[in-house]
């Protein structure tokens, strides 16, 4: 009797299935990347550098760009500044001023004078300088502005309004009365009003 050869304890080996995968474990080493890859990756790395530059760079001259249009700012706002106060600060004119009596003829113009009218015990109010006369009382003195004439005669012409302030204004002596200007003006007791006054 003939024994089959495929008889005994252990069953054949099952042949390779198609289509089946292996899978890597842990062990397996890693492939190497080509030389293209690596060329391609060090471009891709070198072309990221170059636009983060880039990027740093315009960065900076935005940065530049906005400190100099703010100082240009700042600067045209000095100048307009300081061009309009010397604007108002500039004297708008020249007015001349006579001293008057509380008739209108012109008298010295020590008489308006603060020194002289306090160094002879007047005062001054409402415009007015008033200095003692003999025999009692204050006789009244005031400026006229733009008036014409000299000592002894009636102001002719003229107003007994002050001036801006921005205007200057002297007598015919030279002394100043008031200095034109933003903020500037001399002690002139020249703003108008009535006050009491004496016998000439």
């Amino acid at each position: 009797m003939t024994q089959d050869s495929n008889t005994g304890d252990q069953p054949p080996p099952e042949p390779p299935k198609r289509g089946s995968m292996r899978f890597q474990d842990s062990n397996t080493r890693p492939r190497q990347p080509s030389v293209a890859e690596q060329r391609a990756r060090q471009q891709a790395l070198a072309q990221e550098e170059r636009d983060q530059e880039l990027a740093r760079q315009a960065d900076a001259k935005a940065a530049t760009r906005r400190k100099i249009l703010i100082g240009s700012g700042v600067t045209v706002g000095l100048v307009g500044l300081v061009a309009t106060f010397y604007t108002v600060a500039r004297p708008t004119g020249n007015v001349t001023a006579v001293c008057t009596d509380g008739s209108g003829v012109i008298q010295n113009d020590d008489y308006c004078d603060e020194s002289y009218v306090t160094s002879h015990h007047g005062y001054s109010s409402g415009g007015f300088w008033f200095i003692p006369i003999n025999g009692g009382g204050y006789q009244s003195y005031r400026y006229n502005y733009g008036g014409t004439g000299t000592i002894g005669q009636h102001v002719s012409g003229g107003s007994y309004d002050p001036p801006s302030s921005r205007t200057n204004v002297t007598t015919k002596s030279g002394k100043s009365v008031q200095r034109g200007g933003f903020g500037i003006s001399g002690k002139s007791g020249s703003t108008g009003g009535s006050g009491k006054s004496g016998g000439s």
